[in-house]
């Protein structure tokens, strides 16, 4: 069931774009970034309810019955999650949506490197397989081969440049730079640094990028193409909704706006 619904049908949308694209030298880069740009407007409804969620939470700390509560079980931390918990289930507000659009990813990330390597197919078994998932609309004899390289990157091995003598992980630190900053940017400011919501974010915003990095040190680099293109894509989206939170870039406590 995870071929017939998640890797076929993306590879068959990478092949599509490429095809679209033209085919040509470098164009399955350009397909990666496309689909990319696709997938992160599909998902965008998603990316609006992270950002509601992370709005509420801000407003939450502001409010009276959260501030008194802070107060009275600042002594004993089970009980104050307790309590917490029941305001989050009044007020209908979730703590773990701003994590829901990074989750729903994984099956993305996971699917679309296997689709990858399809696609490239660098064996003779791959290539047969590739062919055998091909959907009818689509033209293999003109598609296959796929040109692998894009820009200094082979997408179908890791990326690495060789730096007097030395592997310099060029795209692996591009990932987890964006990655840190579209966390840190798109991080509401807060009040309370020891909250709940605070302390997860905090978190992500150390534990994704590292991840993430070590993905794109780790697996082709046509997925860390996809990492950046995203990331890249989710700071826009933010910036275009007045939503980015430049402060957090900064050193020093933040002040809630």
């Amino acid at each position: 069931m995870w071929d017939q619904f998640i890797v076929t049908p993306l590879t068959n949308l990478l092949l599509w774009i490429y095809y679209v694209v033209g085919h040509d030298v470098h164009s399955f880069g350009l397909a990666i970034i496309l689909f990319t740009i696709l997938i992160r407007l599909v998902t965008y409804p998603l990316t609006v309810k992270q950002m509601k969620g992370a709005q509420a939470m801000q407003e939450l700390q502001q409010n009276k019955h959260w501030l008194e509560m802070q107060k009275k079980y600042k002594g004993n931390k089970e009980k104050l999650a307790q309590e917490q918990m029941k305001l989050y289930k009044e007020l209908g507000i979730s703590p773990f949506s701003s994590c829901l659009p990074t989750l729903i990813q994984f099956p993305i990330i996971i699917g679309l490197y296997q689709s990858i390597i399809r696609a490239l197919a660098s064996t003779p078994l791959a290539l047969l397989q590739l062919t055998r998932s091909i959907y009818p609309f689509l033209d293999a004899s003109a598609l296959i081969p796929l040109n692998s390289r894009f820009l200094w990157m082979d997408l179908g091995r890791p990326e690495s440049i060789i730096l007097f003598g030395f592997a310099f992980p060029t795209l692996a630190i591009i990932v987890a730079a964006t990655t840190y900053m579209q966390s840190k940017l798109t991080m509401p400011a807060s009040t309370q640094p020891g909250d709940q919501s605070a302390q997860m974010g905090k978190m992500m915003s150390i534990y994704m990028p590292l991840l993430l990095g070590y993905f794109a040190l780790t697996f082709a680099s046509g997925l860390s193409v996809y990492f950046i293109t995203s990331n890249v894509v989710g700071i826009l989206q933010y910036a275009a909704l007045g939503k980015v939170n430049w402060s957090n870039l900064l050193p020093g406590p933040k002040k809630s706006k």
